[in-house]
């Protein structure tokens, strides 16, 4: 890296990695000054189009069409990883060995063989003063972020059970065309997809999960027709009629034991109708619980238990502000109530890893991001619910 500048790179120009690019962008202008001068250099898509359309609309200076052009270039320093799984590995291997830092987006791999071999490959990084991470957003929202804190904190007594669902819609047409999110095999689908957020984020109440059970995944549409054209992120397009099988999971459901104590319930849909991106979970503890819904980020919702007048007991809203994690200084206009999202959780993860590759002082609010040992933590959850379906729901321990 320069000492005068981070020149920034992202590999794949679909929808998630526009939300990087739009990341790396706004993070000089949160939380004040402190890092180095960030070039915005290039997005590679082997889809010439979709990085030049990205290219230009994030302001970086180039786009390339492949992911050769950005381990080879001399002006990159950082990049993020932001294809489909199965590519991780090939792509993070060969950038950390020209010595370039790392964002890869979850999952951290398509195998746990992959996965492992990454945390190698990051911890000899690291010994070269590289930094490999992987972006668990959703703890960056604020909301999720503040419950954490409390539930942690004792302030509503001890945990007991956490309850979540995460909705998604994007599969819902039998004849949207079939892509690499709909193959791979059992768990590579809704659950690799939206329940390795679920998971994570049940972990943040009730700590490392000790055993899953009453795993299910369930495959709603068989089959799925072949594209004309090329398919970019969940958006359709011209089919033929020659189809091909889906060989992952639509849902996924499974229970969970935590290593402290407490219990889980989670389900993860990418076949809800009405529901586009509907992430909502209740945390339960002997004193009181908490909830959160996505589509209203700006809020959480608290109970205590004998907490005031009898008369007025009952859930409050609390609405998010300067008080609350990431707020104050992470959102331009930072006062209370103000609306906050799923891509200001991209910005903040942009400036903590940004702070941690420039070796300087951590904004306020802004812990390091998550790293691949913690992804393949992620990986070994996932794939024990896996187990755990094809075993008729029997508990498989989580190592």
């Amino acid at each position: 890296m320069s000492k005068d500048s981070i020149g920034v790179a992202v590999i794949g120009g679909g929808m998630a990695g526009k939300a990087h690019a739009a990341a790396y962008r706004q993070a000089t202008a949160t939380y004040g000054p402190g890092l180095p001068p960030v070039r915005l250099v290039s997005i590679a898509d082997a889809y010439e189009p979709l990085a030049a359309d990205a290219a230009r609309r994030f302001g970086f200076e180039r786009h390339d069409t492949s992911w050769q052009a950005i381990v080879d270039a001399d002006d990159i320093d950082v990049v993020s990883v932001v294809v489909a799984n199965h590519l991780h590995r090939e792509i993070v291997e060969a950038l950390l060995a020209a010595g370039k830092h790392v964002l890869c987006e979850k999952p951290l791999a398509a195998s746990l063989d992959d996965a492992q071999a990454m945390v190698a490959a990051a911890d000899a990084a690291a010994e070269r003063g590289l930094v490999a991470r992987i972006g668990l957003t959703f703890l960056r929202s604020p909301g999720i972020a503040f419950l954490g804190d409390l539930v942690r904190s004792g302030r509503l007594g001890e945990f007991v059970n956490f309850d979540g669902e995460y909705w998604t819609d994007y599969a819902c047409n039998p004849d949207g065309p079939i892509s690499w999110r709909f193959k791979g095999g059992p768990g590579t689908g809704a659950l690799a997809d939206v329940g390795s957020h679920l998971s994570y984020i049940g972990e943040l109440f009730g700590g490392r999960v000790r055993a899953v059970r009453g795993g299910t995944l369930h495959t709603a549409y068989p089959t799925r027709p072949k594209p004309l054209g090329q398919v970019v992120g969940h958006e359709g397009g011209a089919v033929s009629d020659e189809r091909e099988p889906v060989e992952n999971d639509d849902v996924a459901g499974f229970f969970v034991d935590y290593a402290d104590g407490g219990t889980g319930s989670l389900q993860v849909s990418r076949v809800a109708p009405g529901h586009p991106n509907t992430l909502k979970f209740e945390v339960f503890c002997t004193k009181g619980s908490a909830s959160f819904d996505f589509r209203n980020p700006g809020q959480v919702h608290v109970n205590v238990v004998g907490d005031g007048d009898a008369d007025l007991g009952g859930t409050r809203t609390i609405v998010l502000g300067p008080e609350h994690p990431y707020w104050r200084g992470g959102l331009a206009m930072d006062a209370p109530g103000v609306g906050v999202g799923q891509n200001d959780g991209f910005v903040f993860q942009a400036r903590a890893f940004l702070d941690e590759v420039a070796g300087v002082p951590a904004s306020d609010g802004l812990p390091p991001n998550a790293d691949f040992a913690e992804g393949l933590h992620n990986m070994r959850l996932l794939d024990a619910v896996t187990r755990s379906a094809l075993a008729g729901g029997a508990e498989v321990p989580v190592p």
